[in-house]
């Protein structure tokens, strides 16, 4: 769940909190509690059935869904994965070092991770790395918020303005990757978990629903004190202007390597996960066989599928100049594409599961309840932010 807090949470985050202080923070903080519906359901149903989500929506749903679903991912993975290269070529901009340089590392080091053909590997590997986004508390600590001062904001909100509604939109596709319910339930199913693995998988989902959430919070919270206290309430144009921000919290040399290590933590976490989701994914539709399990050699489409993703979106983001705006259109891209993952999924847990594991009762109408106004929120903003 760690990649969750990509870097497209840290970008949307940090616009949101220098254009409008902490009012879209409660926004934030309650869009745990659906993220935690959405990925328990995940849970649910990669220990009970076996199967992955595109396996399973080919298998319950058809051919036709699978193909909306696979495509909703491909585009939902590829703009995720070009969001988290701007974040890597940013970081490395501010030290001087070329994109080309880069995004090549990156690229190279993604490459190398998977190829390993071990998945406690890999998890290891992308945990360690993840810890490294820890460094956005000590930002949000060190920018001492002026708290009273922040929360006369809450009672101004301008639900009506386009710019305001776009970036909330941005927001929820930040939190609601849906790449992720790909990769959650497809994780689960490779680890081969059981029944008995379920309550703890619950319990380390509530937990990165939390984390991911206070971390993305954290960041709004340092930007809302720094960032608009310093003019950027037209918004932010590159992610060295967002870091560049925040050098008098900890002192040029200190903010620069806490903000970069946040950052790089970030983004190459969620590429691996979001390139992965999209290999498992696309095999998991097409009838192909896919596992971190098995060697590159006894999966090609598995792993070509991988890097493919990874070298279309390194170059994509070479080309391109304005990073930050790409950054937020993807989570808004997230947002629109949101109703072709999550209905289905529901769908799944109502009618694909045996009758003692379904969504059933209560709970099944407050699940539903919570996805659609997410979904609709989501959709809504994006659609009122671009043609306002």
């Amino acid at each position: 769940m760690l990649a969750d807090c990509d870097a497209g949470n840290v970008v949307a985050a940090a616009q949101s909190g220098a254009q409008w202080g902490i009012r879209l923070l409660p926004l934030l903080l309650v869009l745990a509690v659906p993220l935690y519906m959405v990925q328990a359901l995940c849970v649910r149903l990669g220990v009970v059935s076996g199967r992955g989500y595109g396996a399973l929506v080919r298998e319950r749903l058809g051919r036709g869904w699978a193909a909306i679903a696979a495509a909703a991912l491909f585009v939902a993975v590829m703009s995720s994965l070009v969001t988290e290269f701007t974040g890597i070529a940013g970081i490395g901009e501010m030290y001087g070092v070329s994109r080309a340089a880069s995004l090549s590392l990156a690229g190279a080091f993604l490459l190398a991770v998977v190829s390993t053909g071990s998945h406690k590997r890999v998890d290891r590997v992308a945990m360690f790395i993840g810890l490294f986004e820890l460094a956005f508390f000590i930002v949000a600590w060190h920018a001492r918020p002026d708290w009273p001062m922040l929360a006369r904001q809450l009672g101004d909100v301008p639900i009506r303005h386009p710019q305001f509604v776009y970036l909330a939109a941005a927001l929820i596709g930040a939190a609601f990757n849906p790449w992720m319910i790909f990769y959650q339930q497809a994780a689960i199913a490779d680890e081969r978990r059981s029944l008995s693995d379920y309550r703890s998988a619950r319990v380390e989902t509530a937990v990165g629903a939390v984390l991911t959430q206070a971390l993305t919070g954290a960041v709004l919270v340092a930007a809302a004190a720094t960032l608009s206290r310093h003019g950027a309430s037209s918004g932010l144009r590159s992610v060295g202007e967002i870091a560049s921000a925040f050098f008098g919290v900890a002192g040029e040399e200190a903010g620069r390597l806490i903000f970069s290590v946040g950052v790089l933590g970030a983004s190459l976490v969620a590429a691996i996960v979001c390139s992965l989701a999209l290999a498992w994914g696309l095999s998991e539709v097409s009838g192909h066989r896919g596992s971190l399990e098995s060697r590159p050699a006894r999966a090609p489409w598995f792993y070509g599928v991988y890097a493919a993703a990874v070298l279309a979106s390194a170059c994509l983001v070479w080309l391109e100049p304005d990073l930050v705006s790409v950054n937020v259109a993807a989570q808004v891209v997230n947002a629109l594409l949101l109703p072709f993952v999550v209905g289905p999924l529901i769908v799944l847990g109502i009618v694909a599961l045996p009758a003692a594991h379904r969504l059933r009762g209560a709970y099944r109408w407050v699940v539903c309840a919570a996805a659609a106004a997410v979904c609709a929120a989501g959709v809504v903003g994006a659609v009122t932010g671009w043609l306002g």
